[in-house]
């Protein structure tokens, strides 16, 4: 069961991760990143980000990248949330394919 403070973390870091992702994608042209979900540790120390790539067929080669930049990527969120967090958590990044099971579902429904 998550905590009041976990969720109050995680909305913080998804929403910052979100603005980290809006700016480097700006520079890469037709693929968009949404951080769909954090999930964070109870002891605050790790936090998981759940990613949604359009287009899916880029996403494995995108995510094996974001998981090899994750330390930069973890700097530039201590950067911006330093007055908010005592430590910023380790960063681990995983494939949200959601959308993708739905649209599927869809298509067989169909």
């Amino acid at each position: 069961m998550e905590s009041t403070r976990q969720a109050k973390i995680a909305r913080l870091l998804q929403k910052e991760l979100s603005e980290i992702f809006r700016r480097q994608t700006a520079k890469t042209q037709g693929v968009i990143v949404s951080v769909s979900a954090v999930r964070v540790s109870p002891d605050l120390s790790i936090a998981r980000a759940y990613l949604s790539i359009f287009p899916s067929d880029k996403a494995e080669a995108l995510i094996e990248s974001i998981n090899n930049s994750a330390r930069e990527i973890r700097y530039e969120l201590a950067k911006v949330v330093r007055y908010q967090l005592r430590k910023t958590p380790e960063l681990s990044f995983f494939i949200d394919d959601s959308l993708d099971y739905i649209e599927n579902i869809d298509n067989l429904l169909k």
